[in-house]
């Protein structure tokens, strides 16, 4: 058995891509309480995913916001083996101090579950940004900085924008962290 080893320097790279076409370990998937698909990232997860996806997390769910449950990828093609669906913060309904540690907390349950699982390069989207409504400008550095503070096995996580500003607001996040390394 192999001895848990923290790694304290998780290269995090920023990528314009659809998140079901990355060769990562594990996906995560901005996912809503019941784990059941919807639109943005998790419809298109789902779909790529198939029905099975959406029977797995009935057996799951509810998933609290904050927190994060595994299932497998069923139809996603290889390396993939992992979906990790974690519940973003809905934006009106908490306090802008609340949903921040809200939206850190979805990544640190990502990363935990993505260890329990042995995922070591993991796949991200802007977690709570679309309908949820979570401000873009303000998720970016939170994303990077729970993931720079994260003990972890996990060697890469990719920030997987949807769009040309949500790619622009990761790297300026990652050039204005300390160490500023991508």
């Amino acid at each position: 058995m192999r001895k848990w080893q923290p790694c304290f320097s998780m290269e995090i790279t920023p990528v314009l891509a659809d998140i079901t076409t990355i060769e990562v370990d594990a996906i995560v998937n901005a996912a809503n309480a019941a784990l059941q698909g919807g639109g943005g990232v998790d419809g298109a997860i789902h779909r790529a995913a198939g029905p099975e996806l959406a029977r797995a997390g009935r057996a799951l769910a509810p998933c609290p916001p904050g927190m994060a449950r595994t299932t497998p990828a069923f139809r996603l093609d290889p390396p993939v083996r992992f979906v990790i669906h974690t519940v973003g913060p809905v934006w009106a309904r908490h306090a802008p101090d609340e949903a921040d540690r809200l939206l850190a907390s979805c990544y640190r349950a990502s990363l935990a579950e993505a260890d329990r699982v042995g995922a070591r390069r993991v796949a991200f989207p802007a977690i709570s940004t679309g309908v949820y409504g979570f401000p873009p400008d303000r998720a970016a550095p939170l994303a990077v900085a729970a993931l720079r503070a994260a003990t972890t096995e996990v060697e890469q996580s990719v920030l997987v924008a949807f769009d040309e500003a949500t790619l622009r607001r990761y790297e300026v996040a990652l050039a204005d962290e300390p160490g500023g390394r991508r």
